[in-house]
């Protein structure tokens, strides 16, 4: 009942914020300060989004296709590093360097070239969601792996245990929390990284409708598409928590 109640208030605290910043935003563009060109209000933001809803409706089921095939093979590629470079540490050794420079590359300077070497559709797009979404993945889970109770692992082996059955028993319960946690911000990632690479070479999606609106000046558009990517990603996090809830029912009990 307490946690319930403070889960309530933190949440009132994040409405109330919320709220005091769009009616700032509000009364800024109302009392003219800011051009409504450059900033439109919240309401002009609403109606817009209500003017396009069938748009960006349509658009944004090209983008969620994106988003979820480059998420879901980035989490299996992510998984199978993670496993194979605990397992072997010279793997280790040898691909952690390259995974960390992998993130060190903008990704708005590989999307030109992914477009350049496969063109404008979807294939380059879920390679780029792959690469910015499998590192989190690799490092949350195998830096669970790593954690893993030596003493546990121990008591397994002098069971006579086997590297399976303490990956199964031990390692991979032990890592689940890293891996939701990584899985939220590759969800998040998903969507941004879908965007991108839309910006740069596409013929639908909320990254090409965003460059379409930017194009008229019609920024009302743009910002209302920005909330919708803002929903979306939300949407996706709070998803992993549900995900996470059924595959981690110990957790309820703590």
């Amino acid at each position: 009942m307490r946690k319930k109640l403070q889960s309530i208030t933190s949440k009132l605290w994040a409405a109330t914020a919320l709220f005091a910043i769009l009616l700032v935003w509000q009364i800024v563009s109302m009392a003219g300060l800011v051009p409504n060109f450059m900033l439109p209000s919240p309401l002009q933001v609403l109606k817009a989004f209500g003017s396009e809803f069938p748009l960006l409706m349509e658009n944004s089921g090209v983008t969620l296709l994106e988003a979820a095939a480059g998420l879901l093979c980035g989490v299996a590629f992510g998984f199978i590093m993670a496993v194979l470079m605990d397992r072997f540490e010279k793997l280790y050794k040898a691909f952690y360097p390259l995974i960390v420079i992998t993130q060190t590359v903008p990704t708005v300077a590989i999307a030109p070239l992914l477009v350049l070497w496969f063109g404008y559709e979807m294939l380059p797009k879920v390679i780029l969601i792959v690469i910015v979404t499998f590192f989190p993945i690799t490092i949350g889970l195998l830096e669970g792996f790593r954690s893993a109770d030596k003493d546990m692992m121990n008591l397994l082996k002098s069971m006579g245990a086997g590297n399976f059955q303490i990956f199964r028993y031990i390692k991979m319960p032990g890592a689940m929390g890293r891996f939701f946690a990584s899985l939220r911000i590759s969800a998040s990632y998903s969507v941004v990284g879908a965007v991108i690479s839309e910006w740069l070479g596409g013929f639908s999606g909320l990254g090409v409708y965003m460059i379409r609106v930017k194009k008229a000046f019609a920024f009302d558009k743009m910002f209302a598409v920005i909330f919708l990517i803002s929903i979306i990603s939300l949407l996706l996090m709070k998803l992993v928590d549900i995900l996470q809830k059924k595959c981690m029912p110990w957790e309820k009990a703590k």
